[in-house]
């Protein structure tokens, strides 16, 4: 009997490996190709970041009103992606809030991925001397135009006075680290 048991134990699990190999396989074959070039490890060729996304943008403020981004045009900016959800975001923004007083010629703008209520909520809470503004969901599409292929929050852009993409961060600044690449930007803009 014992042995019977043991027969029929491996010949079902046999027959379980095959069943699922041989689904695997099927759904392997009518994947999109995005997929299967990712698991070949080729990935298709991604656009070249550039700032235009930013520059175009419009997006709303707390209070509802569109910001026009080329109004921050002239001086150099960082740009901080965030959502009220994101650890991260939340624990770097009193270091962004300290650094927008400390270089007053850089305008720091926080774009909330996030919505308006949370980010209202949020505020209310912690104090944010920088501009706000919000985008929403979209804030993942707009991220992945500006380099950040994983749509990954925080993230940080800064660009120069003439809107020229510099630099990215993707995850948590560092103080020291973004400090210095803002004084470099700074130093630039002004020769």
């Amino acid at each position: 009997m014992k042995r019977r048991t043991v027969l029929f134990g491996v010949g079902g699990l046999a027959a379980m490996l095959s069943a699922g190999w041989f689904a695997w396989r099927e759904s392997s074959r009518k994947a999109p190709m995005a997929n299967r070039t990712a698991a070949l490890g080729t990935a298709p060729a991604r656009a070249t970041p550039s700032a235009s996304v930013l520059l175009q943008a419009t997006l709303p403020d707390l209070e509802g009103k569109d910001v026009a981004f080329s109004h921050f045009s002239g001086q150099p900016v960082v740009v901080n992606f965030w959502a009220t959800w994101c650890a991260p975001c939340v624990e770097e923004m009193p270091e962004l809030n300290l650094m927008a007083k400390d270089f007053p010629n850089v305008h720091f703008v926080g774009i909330g991925v996030d919505t308006v209520d949370n980010i209202r909520q949020f505020v209310d809470k912690v104090k944010v001397s920088y501009t706000l503004l919000t985008v929403g969901n979209a804030g993942v599409a707009m991220m992945r135009a500006l380099g950040n292929p994983t749509g990954g929050l925080p993230f940080t852009v800064m660009l120069d006075a003439e809107g020229n993409m510099i630099d990215t961060i993707l995850g948590q600044v560092k103080s020291a680290d973004l400090r210095a690449r803002i004084t470099s930007i700074v130093t630039k803009s002004k020769t």
